[in-house]
């Protein structure tokens, strides 16, 4: 390898870095967080207490494709897109 070979790989080397960076701390993460949301989601069934994005606490009645029904009091039910829906409420 001759001089001029060696500095231009020295130079693409900090962008390498940097995407690698990107990759490992910021892309990866959110992918892996966007997965775990997609089986939450995809694992709702009827009689599930679940919590949404606005912070409605309510029990699942139905459930469609793209759509949520609540009960959050007696005999008032709301009908939510699936995608709000923040999480499932445990008791641990």
């Amino acid at each position: 390898m001759d001089a001029e070979m060696m500095a231009q790989l020295s130079s693409w080397g900090p962008i390498v870095i940097l995407v690698l960076f990107f990759y490992f701390l910021l892309y990866r993460p959110q992918k892996q967080a966007q997965k775990k949301r997609d089986a939450m989601l995809a694992a709702l069934k009827v009689g599930d207490e679940i919590i949404t994005l606005g912070g409605m606490h309510g029990k699942i009645t139905a459930l469609d494709d793209k759509s949520v029904t609540l009960r959050v009091a007696e005999d008032v039910n709301i009908v939510f897109e699936r995608s709000a829906i923040s999480a499932v409420n445990t008791s641990e």
